[in-house]
């Protein structure tokens, strides 16, 4: 058996070596790369893409420009539907996903023009979320919570977008959460909070760990939980990046006095893995060579090994392994398909919470 796996895993690193060997550099030299952004600028897939731009300028052949396209608009699928129909196939466009563009395609979202199937992934990236609130309220833990004779307030671009998993976290931790919808984007969901216009509010770890944290000290916040993050068997863990703070199941059980269970919280279990284990993505469009995804693929390589990365990524991504490869396209499989009877719960209570219709 000793000897079929070690053959197996010889054959593969031959078959590796000859991809290698043939494969055909692409040259970028005097080249502008358009890197579309469904987002504003600002937010923390916006603060990812630029952390990674002169990264990935650096490591691609001939050093092209990647300049930064924000193009928000309809939770993120206007820039989506953007890049599917206009996007060019020699490498020059490529594409930010993001869980707030993901969610619109897995919810069957009108205005959806895009099939994820039909793009090549280059760079996963997943990441978390933090949960914070004002100090004002006297608040210390969840538990005070549910003891505030106030209504909390919380800025939001939109119930199907990826602000599905904080309003459905609130609901089922049973607080008395109002939403105010009409945000573009998270940072618009931030100012608001520091404006004093909202009252609860969640960053995923990259807003927060450049936007949030440093406000910490002054102690007018307070970080209450993260999401989490899955273990190999699928259970909620404390997210790496945030270790101090209780993850999601940690409140619910401290609340409640049991472990999350049911249909919404597998509802929620479900949206989140694709929400967050596959957070962000570097995407190419259908039709692409294979000399033009390898290229990228070696490049991204690259990134990842150069030390001025290794160095620069906790502070500015948390502590999470970004995929490429085989993972990075299996992580892109999950962050894009959930259950037919998860999918229906999440629209009826869509429904019946919010009125959204599909």
């Amino acid at each position: 058996m000793n000897f079929i796996k070690l053959l197996i895993k010889s054959t593969l690193a031959i078959g590796m070596l000859v991809n290698i060997v043939n494969a055909k550099e692409v040259n970028f030299e005097g080249k502008t790369i358009e890197w579309t952004m469904p987002f504003k600028a600002g937010g923390g897939t916006d603060k990812w893409g630029r952390f990674y731009a002169p990264l990935l300028s650096k490591a691609l052949p001939g050093n092209p420009v990647v300049v930064i396209k924000n193009m928000p608009g309809g939770g993120s699928t206007k820039g989506a539907n953007f890049f599917a129909q206009r996007a060019s196939k020699d490498g020059l466009s490529i594409f930010a996903s993001s869980g707030s563009t993901q969610f619109p395609y897995l919810l069957d979202d009108r205005r959806v023009r895009y099939d994820y199937k039909k793009w090549e992934v280059v760079l996963a990236s997943p990441t978390g979320g933090v949960v914070y609130i004002p100090s004002s309220l006297g608040v210390k833990t969840v538990k005070d919570l549910k003891n505030l004779k106030t209504t909390l307030k919380f800025g939001s671009q939109g119930a199907n977008s990826l602000d599905l998993i904080p309003l459905l976290a609130f609901h089922i931790l049973g607080l008395d959460v109002e939403p105010i919808f009409g945000m573009k984007g998270r940072k618009s969901g931030r100012l608001a909070f520091l404006r004093g216009e909202t009252t609860i509010d969640y960053q995923t770890s990259t807003s927060y760990i450049k936007n949030v944290m440093p406000t910490i000290k002054d102690g007018n916040i307070i970080p209450l939980f993260s999401w989490g993050v899955l273990d190999e068997d699928g259970n909620l863990q404390r997210d790496p990046t945030f270790p101090n703070l209780p993850h999601f199941g940690e409140v619910y059980e401290s609340i409640y006095g049991k472990k999350p269970s049911g249909e919404a919280f597998n509802a929620w279990k479900s949206f989140f893995t694709a929400g967050f284990s596959v957070q962000k993505m570097i995407l190419l469009p259908k039709g692409v060579s294979k000399d033009v995804l390898e290229t990228y693929q070696n490049a991204v390589k690259k990134v990842l090994k150069d030390e001025n990365f290794k160095k620069l990524k906790t502070a500015n991504l948390g502590i999470y392994d970004q995929a490429i490869g085989e993972k990075a396209r299996k992580l892109k499989d999950l962050g894009t398909k959930v259950s037919k009877e998860d999918r229906q719960w999440v629209k009826n209570w869509l429904k019946e919470s919010y009125n959204i219709r599909f």
